[in-house]
């Protein structure tokens, strides 16, 4: 292939990539898959960590003994690779094999933002299926979101998800990450545990918004929000009818972890005078969704067709985003830690749906992934009010019969044992040391 731009340009692109230095970045805890043959892709929020975690990825590899010219960083950001197209990276790529012949086949390629070059997928396969490198690709925009670029690869790639930091990878990016296992840690070390929890559940885990002011996190999180709904969602799906789409943003949002169905928000739009089809309400939140901006937890049943017709649960992306929304003063603690377990469970890998055990009880999480037993989680702040009590263990109690092979856990935000007594199976665990378990 003929680039398009100038081998010398090119040249000293390549040569970068290869020499950059990579900063210390904070590590996250993700597990990679070990597939030979397939692409990584890398996918996630806008603002996320995705291109850290790349950079973070090549400095583990050579400070583990891999030579870094062996590590091929390329960012499609870079303005000298504006307008690029297929060519020029194949062209970057082959020269890289024409200077270090020796690493062609143990090379790790890392494509930055990808999706802004027409064409890229075949050129992946192609290496994929020739040359034998390791390739991770990463991509979020308007044109392409980011699990787009994980489906253009057409059964070439595996995804890796990156939400922005979990509880303990903030800890870690802070410098305050324990040692040791929660046993380890004494009364004094637990209860200062639970107050970063605390903190967590209101800063979220956005890299860019630790230790912001609230004054200037409000803003940069609304920036990230307004991006994603204007570009991501509008304007890639070239959607019109803005007003819509705002007030459903802002209604999900607003309510983490509340039931929602198409049909009472096109009631309540409706009542407002805006007019949308239910049907273009189902798309808007899928593509909300798709651009990771909310995450939506359906009933669990045997049967699809109740699961697309029972009410969802929709919870934000990171838990810093519910003050956004917020008009009445609420701190919704209690559904900014339901906010956090939900996304934790998505990090370990579990599919999850919520419960309805009777017309009135609920369990939070039913959690399910290959080659583990299923997970019935209920999630509170405190679960020492009677009534609370009655509400949250006596749905556990019904579902752990009902599924007699699970594994039934309530979370409380305190460390503090509840004193009434836990029917069996059901086991307790504060969220702190759930969260911090490796």
């Amino acid at each position: 292939m003929i680039p398009t731009i100038s081998p010398d340009i090119l040249r000293h692109i390549l040569q970068h990539g290869v020499t950059q230095h990579l900063p210390k970045l904070t590590a996250r805890d993700l597990h990679l898959p070990q597939i030979p043959g397939k692409a990584i892709a890398v996918v996630g929020v806008r603002r996320g960590g995705k291109t850290s975690l790349l950079r973070h990825l090549a400095k583990a590899a050579v400070a583990n003994g891999s030579p870094r010219e062996g590590h091929v960083f390329l960012s499609f950001e870079d303005e000298r690779l504006i307008g690029a197209n297929v060519a020029d990276v194949a062209w970057l790529i082959d020269e890289h094999g024409r200077q270090y012949p020796s690493l062609v086949t143990s090379r790790t390629v890392y494509l930055d933002e990808i999706h802004l070059v027409a064409g890229w997928e075949t050129l992946v396969r192609r290496l994929m299926d020739h040359n034998a490198p390791r390739i991770f690709v990463s991509g979020s925009s308007a044109k392409l979101l980011s699990r787009e670029v994980a489906t253009s690869l057409r059964g070439r790639g595996l995804e890796v998800l990156v939400h922005p930091f979990s509880f303990r990878e903030s800890l870690r990016h802070r410098g305050e990450e324990v040692a040791g296992t929660w046993a380890d840690l004494d009364a004094t070390q637990r209860n200062g545990l639970d107050a970063l929890l605390a903190r967590y559940l209101t800063e979220g885990g956005f890299p860019e918004a630790q230790r912001a002011d609230a004054r200037d996190r409000h803003r940069l999180l609304m920036s990230y929000v307004d991006v994603m709904v204007l570009r991501d969602v509008a304007e890639r799906h070239q959607i019109s009818n803005l007003v819509a789409l705002r007030w459903l943003q802002r209604a999900l949002l607003s309510a983490p972890g509340g039931l929602f169905t198409v049909n009472r928000f096109h009631d309540t739009l409706k009542s407002q005078g805006v007019p949308v089809a239910k049907e273009t309400l189902q798309a808007y939140v899928g593509h909300l969704e798709d651009a990771f901006l909310i995450r939506t937890v359906s009933m669990h049943s045997t049967s699809e067709r109740q699961r697309m017709v029972n009410p969802r649960k929709a919870y934000p992306i990171d838990t810093a985003l519910i003050p956004l929304y917020e008009r009445a003063g609420r701190t919704h603690r209690g559904r900014a830690l339901e906010t956090v377990v939900l996304l934790e469970l998505e990090r370990r890998g579990y599919a999850v749906t919520w419960m309805r055990v009777d017309e009135d009880w609920e369990v939070d999480f039913l959690a399910e992934r290959p080659g583990d037993p299923p997970l019935l989680m209920q999630v509170c702040t405190d679960a020492e009010a009677d009534a609370t009590w009655v509400r949250e263990v006596r749905s556990l109690a019904i579902a752990a019969e009902r599924m007699p092979h699970a594994r039934a856990v309530l979370l409380t935000l305190n460390n503090t044992p509840p004193t009434h007594t836990l029917p069996r199976p059901i086991e307790w665990q504060p969220t702190a040391e759930w969260l911090i378990a490796r």
